[in-house]
């Protein structure tokens, strides 16, 4: 199939595109995705990337992001000024605020008064970015620089006690801006200020529906496979079986599922995904590859290395399956493999320009150099929460939808030290036990994801049965999310906490002590590797 026949996947060439410009802000990734509840198509792009390449993609909007530093320090983040002056509307937030100011003849300036956390502000000019606003509300502050004096043209709307210039818009040039942070649910009437520039100011259209997702990616995915089979890297969760579910809708019984079970699955696991998947799927198919995965990670300690290792041993099962599955290729025919790839996994393993790696997703940047499949990955540009909605929209089981998220490597990259069976067997245990209290206690819908860790490497003296033991410590790592980019510690009631600690003790052999992990993400990312 020639590639003038495939039907552009890409966002932007059926909706308006938003760049969100991250100067390095702790909520770039919760600005792309308050775009996204706008109704309007999203992507982050780091201040590195030269305005020209920004302009390159026709945006019809861009957001500043805020950032830790001075727009006067140097070596303080920049841009182009020309980004002002390109005619695209450009809104600032905090940082963005300040750059916009400073780059368009405003003055920034530290007056000595810093704003940290709600404040009061005062709305003396609705114009069109505050407009239907209470005149005072409360806003998220961060910063220690202020905005003296506005641009030319520029009417200044708000303002604080320590901050004369607390929001400013020029409609006739698209510009605008604000030094709090609407994206923040502490900010009052946050959404509706954003919703004001991108509708309003910049024009966006609101198209990004769930709707339109199902529809264009259908269209898609049948161009892109046309007359070809194709296979799924089911794993059992969400992401791949929404992926599963629009190719099937694409291309019926030409997809087959394949689910590889790599010993490094929960208990019980891979019996729930036969019983769930066949109801739904046409085609199922199931591998044992246990051996082959624990066998290939014997003495890998290091995280990047596991993770790398596991996606290679994930493509030579598929290749072995498609085989298997579809006989011998014709010469010439194109083999598909379906992921659900999500755009947290592109962003973190530095598929985003001028991104950098955080950690390589074994459906990323642990694939093989030697690939040999034509990857399909409807969901790469959806956050989790998008893709959940993108289940419910195809009617998927709500125990499909809403299952909490599990990585592809599984309980390899829950063991720090080196995978084995027997560590396998007894982080199983651990794990089992703290996903039956978290459900017996209702809670399974308000914890995003709990993964338990097991410090293998590490020893812990504890006493059990009146004698001296030397045994293991595991984490406990209950988060809330909504799209895995950012999280915040699960508060669960310390009686929950009590049974799983006092179950793990008594029910695992060599575990003798249970700790709870409470870092946000960030600094920390959910898994520990």
């Amino acid at each position: 199939m020639s590639d003038e026949t495939v039907r552009d996947a890409r966002p932007e060439a059926h909706h308006d595109l938003v760049l969100v410009v991250d100067f390095g802000a702790q909520y770039a990734q919760l600005i792309a995705r308050r775009v996204r509840e706008a109704r309007v198509y999203s992507e982050i792009v780091p201040h590195t990337m030269p305005v020209a390449d920004m302009l390159a993609r026709e945006p019809k909007a861009i957001i500043l992001s805020g950032g830790p530093s001075s727009v006067y320090a140097d070596g303080a983040p920049g841009m182009d000024d020309t980004v002002f002056t390109a005619g695209v509307p450009v809104f600032g937030m905090c940082y963005g605020f300040q750059l916009m100011a400073q780059g368009l003849g405003g003055e920034v300036a530290a007056t000595g008064a810093r704003e940290y956390g709600r404040t009061p502000v005062a709305v003396s000019d609705p114009g069109t970015l505050l407009a239907d606003l209470p005149a005072e509300h409360r806003v998220w502050m961060s910063h220690g620089d202020a905005v003296t004096a506005a641009p030319e043209g520029f009417s200044v709307l708000a303002s604080t006690p320590t901050t004369p210039v607390a929001a400013f818009e020029d409609v006739t040039r698209g510009l605008a801006g604000v030094q709090w942070h609407p994206e923040v649910m502490h900010t009052e009437h946050g959404q509706q200020v954003l919703e004001h520039f991108l509708h309003d100011i910049a024009g966006c259209r609101q198209t990004w529906t769930m709707l339109n997702i199902v529809e264009e990616q259908v269209d898609a995915i049948r161009s892109q496979v046309g007359d070809g089979r194709a296979i799924c890297a089911l794993s059992g969760g969400v992401d791949s079986a929404v992926a599963a579910a629009l190719v099937q809708r694409a291309i019926g019984d030409r997809l087959t599922c394949v689910y590889v079970d790599h010993g490094m699955m929960r208990a019980g696991e891979t019996d729930q995904v036969k019983r769930d998947f066949e109801e739904v799927f046409d085609s199922l198919d199931v591998v044992d590859a246990a051996d082959q995965f624990v066998g290939a990670l014997a003495g890998v300690t290091e995280p990047e290395q596991k993770r790398k290792i596991i996606g290679r041993e994930f493509i030579r099962t598929f290749e072995t399956a498609q085989v298997r599955v579809f006989g011998d290729a014709e010469e010439g025919e194109t083999a598909f493999l379906v992921q659900g790839t999500l755009y947290p996994d592109v962003v973190e393993s530095g598929g985003g320009a001028g991104t950098s790696t955080i950690k390589s997703h074994h459906n990323v940047g642990g694939l093989p150099d030697d690939l040999t499949f034509a990857l399909v990955e409807p969901l790469r540009t959806l956050f989790k929460d998008e893709v959940r909605a993108v289940g419910e929209q195809l009617g998927l089981p709500s125990t499909m939808v809403w299952r909490q998220p599990f990585p592809g490597p599984g309980l390899g990259i829950r063991i720090i030290g080196e995978v084995t069976h027997e560590r396998l067997d007894l982080l199983r245990s651990a794990d089992l036990i703290a996903r039956e209290e978290l459900t017996r206690a209702g809670l399974d819908r308000d914890v995003w994801q709990m993964p338990v860790v097991l410090l293998a490497d590490v020893h812990s003296v504890g006493v059990q049965g009146d004698g001296r033991t030397y045994g293991h410590p595991v984490v406990l790592r209950p988060v809330t999310s909504d799209d895995a980019m950012t999280a915040d510690w699960a508060r669960l009631p310390f009686d929950l906490l009590e049974r799983i600690s006092t179950r793990i003790t008594n029910e695992v052999p060599d575990v003798n002590r249970v700790v709870l992990d409470v870092t946000s993400k960030p600094p920390g990312t959910i898994e520990w590797e």
